[in-house]
């Protein structure tokens, strides 16, 4: 659709920066304003006046005086960066960044922390007699250390020359590459954490690596063939115990997640979704019972696109044959987290800057965020490599 920019301008005026800039992200967002057919020139042109744009030519010239408006660059520059962020957040949060959703984020001041956390106390409730005190409750010391955060970013420019010259879409495209590149770089450090490659936990001042046989036990070598290598995984968090208490962890079901890499994908969709399990297949011709049954796995949810996540494997120096055979499965909200500073954020810089006289740079934008993937607890996780 065509946009009135005399129309933009009224109400830019009648709304004041704020409102309009979140009315204007609510239009994108519910598609009544096409950003791709806006045009930086004409809303310099509204917003500031032909004469302005006339002095943005690089070829020179006489420049057009005219009455009209006072120039308003601060309108241009919030309507121009309204657009430049939804296009850096659009290609920041998209869905093929599937890790960056399947850890929980947690908001955090520090760069690095000790998260204390409340031993779970032992089921040994003593009996209270009658008229005697009750014996207090105490707690156990358990904490882990989270890694120091680390700042990423970019700056997205308007040049005189992107105005003049309207190139509304190469000044989109770089928003979005930088939301792209932040996002796809956030997307690496959670996998490498998730996969094991990166190992950063560090539980009551000691290091541990996520996947280990002890302390506790959640790796196996399971090639993904059919239920039963599903069935080894769920063992072992049948026999992980919590560490303070030696009682047995929790498994959530509906929270757990099964992630294989693409080259087990339909063999992963044909095991979790088959509708019968065959027992007593038989192996010669003599007479065998033969027992159907329901398929027992439970409906875990699956994550095949899983391109990137092999590829970090790869990078870590597993051979590609044997990255395809790695397979995940766990409540990765509990075991894994993004501790976050500030999330991607986009700042303007002020007009007449310094870049604009020495650059021909007439906005700014920069996008940065800050955060750390962080183990919280691994034994939430199994994974096998798939070695047999």
């Amino acid at each position: 659709m065509r946009i009135d920019y005399r129309k933009l301008k009224a109400q830019y005026e009648k709304l004041g920066a704020d409102q309009f800039c979140k009315v204007l992200d609510e239009a994108v967002a519910g598609g009544d304003v096409d950003v791709n057919g806006f045009s930086v020139k004409e809303c310099a042109l509204e917003m500031m006046g032909r004469q302005y744009v006339e002095r943005l030519d690089p070829r020179g010239g006489s420049f057009i005086m005219e009455a009209g408006d006072a120039v308003d660059s601060t309108a241009f520059s919030n309507i121009t960066g309204q657009l430049i962020i939804n296009k850096v957040m659009e290609a920041y949060q998209q869905p093929a960044f599937w890790a960056s959703g399947l850890v929980q984020t947690i908001s955090t001041r520090l760069s690095g922390e000790k998260i204390p956390g409340i031993g779970k106390i032992k089921d040994e409730t003593p009996t209270v007699n009658e008229g005697m005190p009750y014996e207090n409750f105490g707690f156990g010391e358990d904490y882990i250390e989270t890694p120091a955060t680390t700042k990423r970013g970019f700056i997205v420019s308007v040049t005189k020359e992107a105005i003049f010259f309207d190139r509304t879409g190469l000044i989109l495209s770089r928003a979005a590459e930088v939301g792209q590149v932040l996002g796809l770089n956030k997307e690496k450090r959670i996998l490498d954490v998730l996969l094991g490659v990166t190992n950063n936990y560090k539980w009551k001042g000691t290091s541990y690596s996520s996947y280990v046989s002890t302390p506790w036990d959640n790796t196996i070598t399971n090639v993904l063939t059919d239920w039963t290598d599903i069935d080894a995984a769920e063992q072992l968090f049948a026999a992980m115990i919590d560490p303070n208490t030696s009682e047995p962890i929790l498994i959530n079901q509906p929270n757990m997640t099964l992630v294989v890499m693409p080259d087990n994908r339909h063999q992963a969709r044909r095991i979790l979704n088959a509708t019968q399990l065959l027992y007593g297949i038989p192996s010669s011709a003599s007479a065998q019972t033969l027992t159907y049954a329901p398929n027992s796995i439970s409906p875990y949810r699956l994550e095949d696109n899983t391109a990137l996540a092999k590829a970090r494997l790869v990078a870590s120096e597993v051979a590609a044959a044997d990255a395809a055979k790695y397979w995940y499965l766990g409540d990765f909200r509990k075991a894994f987290a993004y501790m976050e500073n500030w999330p991607i954020t986009v700042t303007q810089a002020p007009s007449n800057s310094e870049a604009e006289f020495t650059q021909d740079i007439v906005s700014r934008f920069k996008c940065s965020e800050r955060g750390v993937a962080a183990v919280l607890d691994p034994r939430y996780v199994v994974r096998s490599t798939g070695a047999g």
